[in-house]
């Protein structure tokens, strides 16, 4: 059974709230985990419990105190002397919450050393809300040596003789079926549109095609600029864009969206995918043959620096240990497939990567100095400086500007700051040295420091943002080698503070031969270059399965985001390695792989209903109907009233607004409340972690916190509601009417055309009569019930589904 994800989506109804909570408790909710499920457990609950609490409390310690074990999931559910630790769906019976927020001092845990940060209090929170997903006794046990390397996405692919229509039809015949018969050209063209490009057809376009023109309309939608927006999008959710921190510390990334357009630019210019990874784990160390190239690749870079991080962490050496571990996590999510992170605190449990593995990659990044450009404050205590960009003759630049004398304001600040430090400094010394007791003084002299401390952050990035004169330097955010490079430790249980060997930095053999890192680089380029080659059998089979995944509705494995040991088995394993090494042969090019697919009879079927044979339609009999993304749900909405502005949007919100925390970015009156007050297209709207635009969160848009590959997709009250109440849709509505009136005069001819822009069809003779009888009731020169017309077509499931 599979539950959509929004257990506790804020807002939801409590009655639908109560029925999943009550399904979790009867059902336990405990044999279904999908590849979210476990990164979030692996990410978040498991270092936790290895880290404070396995030392107590794990058969490896050999203690139980209290009785309670939390090492397996039977156990952690089972609890100890005072009752079950965890309760899936029961945050107010789950003990090991009152006991990490040391709500009850009986219960308080850890015993020793300070109280855990709310944010794993936080995370616990949810994770026991959404069901305690738990893969510690569900996952396959772990694979080592030989049998390792026998696992079928280990293995290299073998290229196939066989068409893909040829690979597919042969198992449709040998289990009794058939392709269906192709769709309708007129809900091809709309599927086409709307995957290629993420739009729906005009009624000029619709006219004009025909299934002749397939061929040429595949390569005319490719060569759009559109195409880059829609599958740059794509790569986003992989990437985790935000263009905040989110977390406790909340802060904003104000040159997030040079990654962004950087993104889009490399789709439409169809960039070789292997160079398309290493631009962005290794731009930095690629030669550049000018200024606008370098600039370029070092915006590149902002991939491996776009994720949360724990910026009021107080210890640096944890701090950088944190930041390292989410991009290692990243790079071998989004480009393998595979949790390699996992292995931080132990060997991993389900697929076979140690604690060497790890600490070898850990390494690399530990030996790289990420800018992400935040400056410290009373919510960081992480400075992040930015990279500054070469000159180039088409640098967007979108920060304000400061007058020379505010410069020089901020300069004498600095100033006055850093002498008052130093007085402070002086005078605590004098009395150090004549042992005067100074404990009179604390709080003052700590208020002090901290007025200094924080004061002189914000000055400071205001300068490093501007040049002598205050104009605004050209930054991103990005990577470059460290000073000093250095093979990381192996730390027992992942503890900063137990460090074991050094571990050379080097990659996990058991994927294939890397390159030898060169001496005073990080490793970088090595790992970029180890990662896309055509000998690592993962690279390029994940990457046509998220392909495959976006134009079918469903890779040919379906956890897109997990190929260990713990995900799913391919359908059809030739047609994958057929896929990938085909790929690597057309020069990486996803323009190729996706003509390719398009082009096929499977892709052209008809959808339709499924059979007891196949429900899921894993034999591909047919086409799936599927739920348009947010961002295409809002962007046919804003195309179809005539509002859409197809140019790009010039930087973002996110980088002209005042200051740099976002938490109360609802009440400042230059954002619109619901952050959809732009007409560009959605991959233009600000990515705020935490605040996320209401139109989009609402269909399920990817968390930016998390590689993900595979969107959910739910069905729940509060769109329906939103449809029906949305400040957005009722405007967009109001645009089409007026469109409608202006383009046509008569009622029956503007139905005509309001069906033609939303579902490229006419009214059948059903539809005409409903539309008669609605009108009847009204004027003919109602605008306000065309609007509530046109309102209920935005609102259907046609004009949100393609089939």
């Amino acid at each position: 059974m599979v539950w959509p994800r929004s257990v506790s989506r804020p807002g939801e109804d409590t009655w639908l709230i109560k029925m999943k909570r009550t399904c979790i408790l009867l059902l336990g909710w405990g044999g279904m985990v999908t590849a979210e499920d476990a990164a979030f457990f692996e990410s978040k609950i498991r270092p936790v419990l290895v880290k404070h609490c396995y030392e107590c409390h794990s058969t490896e310690a050999g203690k139980a105190k209290g009785g309670l074990k939390v090492d397996t999931r039977e156990a952690i559910r089972t609890g100890g002397d005072s009752g079950p630790a965890v309760v899936p769906g029961d945050v107010k019976g789950s003990l090991i919450l009152a006991a990490i927020g040391q709500v009850d001092p009986d219960l308080a845990m850890p015993p020793k050393g300070p109280a855990l940060s709310k944010t794993v209090v936080d995370d616990f929170s949810r994770w026991i809300r959404e069901g305690a997903i738990d893969p510690r006794d569900v996952a396959s046990p772990h694979v080592e040596g030989k049998k390792a390397e026998m696992f079928w996405s280990h293995q290299k692919p073998v290229k196939q003789s066989a068409s893909i229509d040829d690979l597919i039809g042969a198992k449709l015949k040998e289990a009794g079926f058939e392709f269906s018969p192709e769709a309708a050209p007129s809900l091809l063209l709309r599927r086409l549109h709307f995957d290629l490009v993420g739009l729906p057809p005009t009624p000029d376009e619709a006219q004009a095609f025909s299934m002749e023109r397939w061929e040429e309309t595949v390569d005319q939608l490719m060569e759009s600029p559109r195409f880059g927006e829609r599958w740059g999008r794509h790569w986003l959710d992989i990437a985790r864009y935000a263009e905040s921190n989110g977390r406790e510390s909340n802060l904003t990334f104000p040159h997030a969206w040079r990654y962004r357009d950087y993104v889009i630019d490399a789709v439409n210019a169809d960039v070789p995918y292997d160079r398309f990874l290493c631009e962005q784990i290794a731009g930095d160390l690629l030669p550049a043959k000018n200024a606008e190239e370098r600039a370029r690749l070092l915006i590149a870079t902002g991939f491996l620096a776009l994720g949360a991080k724990g910026l009021n962490e107080q210890n640096k050496a944890q701090f950088a240990a944190d930041v390292a571990d989410e991009q290692l996590d990243t790079v071998s999510r989004s480009v393998l497939a595979t949790s390699v992170a996992c292995a931080r605190c132990h060997d991993h449990k389900s697929d076979p990567f140690s604690m060497e593995d790890y600490y070898g990659l850990v390494g690399i990044f530990k030996s790289t100095l990420t800018f992400y450009g935040n400056w410290i404050d009373s919510e960081n205590n992480n400075r992040g400086q930015l990279i500054r960009l070469p000159e180039a003759s088409d640098q967007v630049i979108v920060a304000k500007a400061l007058t020379a004398e505010k410069v020089a304001r901020l300069k004498a600040d600095l100033a006055k700051l850093n002498a008052e430090e130093k007085e402070q400094n002086e005078y605590m010394e004098r009395a150090k040295a004549e042992g005067r007791d100074l404990s009179g003084e604390y709080h003052r002299l700590l208020a002090n420091t901290l007025r200094i401390y924080w004061s002189r952050g914000g000055v400071e990035g205001a300068l490093d943002a501007v040049d002598e004169q205050g104009k605004p330097l050209p930054l991103c955010m990005g990577v470059k080698d460290a000073e000093v490079i250095a093979d990381s430790p192996l730390f027992e249980r992942g503890e900063i503070a137990h460090p074991g060997k050094a571990v050379k930095r080097g990659f996990p053999e058991l994927l294939g031969e890397g390159g030898k890192i060169r001496e005073g680089q990080s490793g970088r380029l090595e790992l970029a270059k180890w990662l896309s080659s055509p000998e690592n059998p993962l690279t390029a089979r994940v990457y046509v399965n998220r392909v495959w995944r976006h134009l079918f509705g469903a890779g040919l494995v379906r956890t897109v985001d997990d190929f260990g040991s713990s995900g799913e088995r391919p359908s059809h394993p030739e047609l994958l390695d057929h896929l990938a090494v085909r790929f690597m042969e057309g020069g990486w090019s996803l323009k190729r792989l996706i003509k390719e697919l398009v082009m096929t009879r499977t892709y052209r079927q008809a959808s339709g209903l499924g059979t007891e044979m196949d429900p899921d339609n894993r034999l591909l009999s047919r086409a799936n109907r599927r739920r348009l993304d947010a961002e295409v749900i809002r962007d046919s909405m804003l195309a179809v009233s005539g509002g859409l502005e197809l140019s790009r949007r010039s930087g973002s919100l996110v980088a002209e607004l005042d200051g740099q925390s976002v938490s109360l970015i609802g009440f400042k009156p230059e954002v619109p409340a619901d952050l959809d007050g732009s007409v560009h297209r959605s991959i233009y709207l600000p990515v705020i972690r935490d605040h996320l635009p209401d139109v989009l969160e609402q269909f399920d848009v990817a968390n930016p916190s998390m590689v993900i590959g595979h969107r959910d997709v739910t069905n729940v009250p509060m769109q329906a509601l939103y449809l029906l109440n949305g400040p957005f849709v009722l405007r967009q509505a109001e645009a089409l009417a007026g469109r409608l009136v202006q383009a046509r005069s008569g009622r029956l001819a503007q139905v005509e055309l309001a069906f033609q822009l939303c579902f490229n069809r006419g009214p059948d003779a059903e539809e005409t009569r409903l539309a008669d009888a609605f009108f009847e009731e009204g004027g003919e020169g109602d605008v306000t019930r065309l609007a509530a017309f046109c309102q209920s077509l935005m609102s259907s499931a046609e004009f949100r589904i393609v089939d």
